[in-house]
């Protein structure tokens, strides 16, 4: 008797089992399957936008975003250097992954005993923004290399970067680079001085505090580094 109950409670574990994998499965065929479409057809949202859009709603039932896409050619090269120049200055090299920067990354976190420093690159961040929550957690972090391999598989870097200048925060409420310049600086994605762009750049890690500080030491001291260097950036 206690033999036949082990043996169904196996039974039961293995088929529980194949059914968790085949989940994850159909979960990364859907996804991988949204990649793909992303490679002709533009986002509309993403997955951090409908957080976003959602807490905001929570305060004010009429909050909206300010989102437009524009196309690749219609935003600033000084924008997109400033940007690899902040983000990912191995952007056009790698393959979705800084090896490099998330060792320097880890051994600046671990110097420091906290984490003060991120190695993650544009396609990485990425793959968060359009599906993942903003918990972290082992999972998201699998999760998040998983999707990156996908967009590096199908797209190629100029796909990658224009879909990441559309849909990154810029603000509360604010999304991609057409909307930024104009919520900044009141002119176009494509007017943007290489100032103003700097300071867009050096904006991304902390958008919101910065949209009520835009006068921060830190931003002004960010924003006069990356100006330094972004001459030197290659874009795709």
């Amino acid at each position: 008797m206690r033999r036949t109950t082990v043996k169904k409670l196996r039974g039961w574990l293995w088929r529980g089992f194949v059914i968790a994998i085949g989940l994850i499965l159909l979960y990364q065929v859907w996804l991988f399957a949204h990649v793909c479409w992303w490679v002709k057809f533009n986002p509309s949202s993403s997955a951090f936008m409908e957080t976003r859009l959602e807490i905001m709603q929570d305060k004010n039932p009429d909050a909206e975003l300010r989102h437009k896409w524009v196309a690749y050619q219609k935003i600033s090269n000084d924008l997109k250097r400033a940007l690899i120049a902040a983000e990912d200055a191995r952007f056009v090299e790698h393959e979705g992954f800084d090896w490099e920067g998330i060792r320097k990354a880890y051994e600046k976190n671990l110097k420091k005993g906290r984490i003060v420093a991120g190695g993650s690159t544009i396609s990485q961040q990425l793959a968060k923004n359009l599906f993942l929550s903003t918990k972290r957690t082992p999972w998201r972090k699998l999760e998040e290399a998983a999707i990156t391999v996908m967009l590096e598989t199908v797209m190629d870097k100029r796909r990658i970067f224009e879909i990441y200048l559309n849909i990154i925060e810029w603000g509360n409420g604010v999304f991609g680079a057409e909307a930024a310049a104009r919520h900044y600086f009141q002119v176009s994605a494509a007017q943007l001085t290489a100032e103003q762009a700097a300071t867009l750049a050096a904006m991304v890690p902390n958008p919101r505090y910065y949209d009520k500080h835009r006068e921060a030491y830190g931003l002004l001291l960010r924003t006069a580094f990356i100006l330094a260097r972004m001459d030197s950036m290659e874009i795709p």
